[in-house]
C-alpha cells in the first residue's frame, strides 16, 4: 500500500495471485506529456482510494481511456477522483491490465476481471471504507468507457470463473464518457477492439464485446457524455446504448455537445455548459 503524488492510497487489486496471468517481468512505464500521465505495458492491476472529507456513502470505480494501448491516468482518472471527492463521493481509480498476449493467457477478459474485482474490493469492504454497499457505480472514459460498459452489462458473467466469491458484481449506476461501446466495424474505434481482441475476431466474440448488444432490464442507470464532433470515437456509440437503455427501460441521462472532439476530460472548452455539473445533479439524484 502505498500513498501517491494526489492523495490517493494505491492498493493491489488481488490479494493473492493475480488471474489469468503469465509471470513475467514487469515493464510498466509512465510519461508525462501535454499536462497528461501516460501509463504503458500495466500488468500488475492496482486500485487507488481517494476519501472524500465528508462521504455520502456513493462510490464510484473510475477507468482511464487509452485505447487499451496506454491509461490517460491523470486526466482520465485521478483528477476525476479529486472532484468527486468535493461532492462528498469515495472515488476508485483503477489501474486496469492492458491486454497483451505475453502477459495473459486471455487478453480479452484480463480488463474485465479486474473491473469486476475493483467492484467486488469495494463492496466488501464498504463498511470500513464507509460506502454504502448498493451505491458503488463505475466510470470510464474512451477505452475505460467500453470496459466500464462491459462491466455495466456483463455482470452475470464471472470473467474470473476460478473465483467462488458471490459478492453482486453489478455496479448500481454507470458513467460512460465519450465510450468505446461496439465493436460494430461501421463505427467502433479499432484501435480498442483490436488491442483487445484483435482484427480477426469471431462474430460471437465481437458481439460480446458490442455492449449495446447486451443492455437488458437489469442494467443499472447510466449517464453518457459525448461530443458530435467526436472523430476517433463516433458518437454513434453512445446514441445506440442509450437507445438500447430506453428499448429496455433502463433509466439514462444523455448530454451531446456539437463540439468537443475526443478527450476532453472534465471539462469541454466549446461550451459554457459544465457536463461535471450535470453528472453531480444526476448521481445525486440517484437512491
Amino acid at each position: 500500500m502505498k500513498v501517491s503524488a494526489q492523495n490517493g492510497v494505491e492498493m493491489p487489486l488481488y490479494k493473492n495471485a493475480v488471474p489469468n496471468s503469465i509471470a513475467k517481468a514487469n515493464k510498466e512505464n509512465s510519461t508525462f506529456q501535454d499536462n497528461v500521465t501516460r501509463i504503458a505495458k500495466v500488468s500488475v492491476p492496482t486500485i487507488t482510494m481517494f476519501k472524500p472529507a465528508q462521504a455520502n456513502g456513493k462510490a464510484v470505480v473510475i477507468c482511464p481511456g487509452g485505447g487499451y494501448g496506454i491509461l490517460a491516468f491523470d486526466k482520465e482518472g485521478t483528477r476525476i477522483a479529486e472532484e468527486m471527492n468535493k461532492w462528498g463521493v469515495t472515488a476508485f481509480v483503477l489501474k486496469y491490465r492492458l491486454p497483451e498476449d505475453s502477459t495473459m493467457m486471455d487478453k480479452s477478459i484480463g480488463p474485465l476481471q479486474d473491473a469486476q474485482q475493483a467492484i467486488r474490493l469495494v463492496r466488501k469492504n464498504a463498511k470500513e471504507w464507509g460506502v454504502n454497499k448498493n451505491q458503488i457505480g463505475i466510470m470510464g472514459f474512451s477505452a475505460g468507457g467500453h470496459l466500464a460498459a462491459t462491466a455495466t452489462t456483463h455482470f452475470t458473467f464471472k470473467a474470473d470463473a476460478s473465483d467462488s466469491d458471490t459478492t453482486s458484481l453489478r455496479p448500481d449506476f454507470s458513467i460512460l464518457c465519450y465510450p468505446v461501446i461496439s465493436f460494430d466495424s461501421t463505427i467502433t474505434h479499432k484501435g480498442s477492439r483490436n488491442n483487445l481482441i484483435g482484427s480477426k475476431a469471431t462474430k460471437e466474440k465481437t458481439d460480446f464485446f458490442s455492449n449495446e448488444l447486451q443492455v437488458t432490464k437489469n442494467t443499472p442507470p447510466t449517464f453518457l457524455v459525448h461530443a458530435g464532433d467526436d472523430g476517433t470515437v463516433p458518437v454513434e456509440n453512445s446514441i445506440r446504448f442509450y437507445q438500447a437503455c430506453i428499448k429496455n427501460k433502463v433509466p439514462a441521462e444523455m448530454h451531446l455537445y456539437p463540439k468537443g472532439g475526443h478527450g476532453f476530460g472534465m471539462n469541454n472548452t466549446t461550451t459554457d455548459d459544465n457536463w461535471m455539473e450535470r453528472l453531480k445533479n444526476w448521481m445525486n439524484r440517484l437512491k
